[in-house]
């Protein structure tokens, strides 16, 4: 599509974003390795040479897309646990696991899970930034609320980092196989599976 100058004009602060926007159609479309940021610009409606003053690389927009999208949803989700710490553990996790798996079922969220479970071997530097800046992240989130339970006597002796690791595979395979009902068709709702995790998983806890 050509250029216009309403485009040209367009605010430089809301370049960004629509930059990020059309990398998510792309990427979610084509994968990381494929994707082109010629395709990128065109579907911003931008100059190919306006991605590089933004992002210097595909790479950069991948980093950019897990800082907005879930980096910011985790740094929420923090200060959200942080005054909540009195509460019951079991609380403060189901709070967590409903939110998480909200957020999990979204689309943008879906494009990066894809992009993670295929693709990201493929680009070493970027499957690190993600174990450090999400996955890891995630885990001392939920071993905080954990090793609190068990400091209380309200969950069982378990390994707090073990336990958080379960839960991030269990929310996680789930979301997976949920985006492709197709093929899994026991399935029930995204609420009742929902429901399903957290009775399983705060069973295994209690005492």
């Amino acid at each position: 599509m050509p250029l216009t100058e309403t485009h040209r004009r367009r605010a430089p602060e809301a370049r960004p974003t629509q930059i990020l926007d059309a990398a998510f159609h792309e990427f979610g479309e084509h994968g990381l390795a494929a994707a082109r940021l010629d395709d990128i610009a065109k579907r911003a409606q931008v100059a190919k040479g306006t991605i590089y003053l933004y992002f210097p690389n595909k790479e950069a927009l991948f980093r950019e897309m897990v800082h907005t999208t879930i980096v910011t949803a985790l740094a929420e989700a923090e200060a959200s646990q942080a005054g909540l710490q009195s509460e019951p553990a079991e609380a403060q996790l189901r709070r967590l696991g409903q939110g998480w798996w909200t957020f999990l079922r979204t689309e943008r969220v879906q494009v990066l899970q894809r992009l993670v479970s295929l693709e990201l071997g493929q680009f070493p530097d970027l499957m690190q930034f993600y174990a450090d800046e999400v996955i890891a992240r995630g885990r001392r989130l939920v071993s905080g609320i954990i090793a609190r339970g068990v400091e209380r006597g309200e969950f069982r002796h378990v390994d707090p980092q073990t336990a958080a690791r379960m839960f991030s595979s269990i929310w996680m395979s789930h979301s997976t196989w949920c985006a492709r009902r197709e093929f899994f068709k026991t399935l029930g709702s995204d609420e009742h599976v929902l429901d399903e995790m957290l009775e399983f998983y705060l069973y295994a806890l209690r005492p």
